[in-house]
């Protein structure tokens, strides 16, 4: 089973490495790790990793907090590979085909963010959805930034479209807050597939 584990750690030197004994120590083999943030002493770090058998996210989460000076701020399943390039491959089918830029990009910042669901909305409508997007949706006003909203039980990333008059919504129930560099990175992919489909 892949799951994604977002770790806050002391950021100091084999503070990595204790995590990455403690997880082999489990039973997990660390496929991916990706560093989100540094400061204030601390690091928040993003471990993909692989778990034989059926871990369950409540228990992964319950094992390793059990680590001193481990803080786990979320675990929830994941779809993406390591050493894939799933971004790549989104603006690639884009750029082949730009008409359809923001139906194919709703149908894959799921993936892309470790999240459910998303949709493109316009003008108070959905006008696009991805595969796992609810029939009915309670849609947020368009933001003039990118911004995360949310409360415990699902978190959503806005990123607003204003060359195309519209805004993705991209919803996590499993995991922790969209952290400050998921924001950034999607805000940065929904700009460059914008302008490549406003040329379409």
């Amino acid at each position: 089973m892949l799951l994604r584990l977002r770790v806050s750690l002391p950021d100091r030197p084999g503070g990595l490495g204790q995590v990455a004994k403690s997880l082999g120590t489990l039973g997990a083999d660390i496929l991916q790790i990706t560093v989100l943030e540094r400061e204030a002493g601390r690091a928040v770090d993003d471990f993909t990793v692989s778990w034989p058998g059926q871990m369950s996210a409540a228990e992964a989460r319950e094992r390793l907090s059990a680590v001193p000076g481990i803080r786990v701020e979320g675990v929830w399943p994941t779809r993406e590979m390591p050493g894939s390039a799933p971004d790549y491959d989104l603006l690639m089918h884009v750029a082949t085909e730009p008409a359809r830029g923001f139906a194919t990009l709703v149908d894959a910042l799921p993936g892309l963010c470790g999240a459910e669901w998303s949709v493109a909305v316009a003008d108070g409508a959905v006008r696009h959805a991805s595969l796992a997007a609810p029939a009915e949706i309670e849609l947020p006003e368009p933001p003039p930034r990118a911004i995360t909203v949310g409360a415990k039980e699902l978190q959503l990333m806005l990123l607003p479209v204003v060359t195309a008059g519209l805004h993705v919504v991209v919803a996590r129930a499993d995991g922790p807050v969209f952290h400050r560099a998921e924001v950034e990175r999607a805000a940065r992919i929904v700009d460059v597939v914008s302008k490549m489909a406003a040329r379409a």
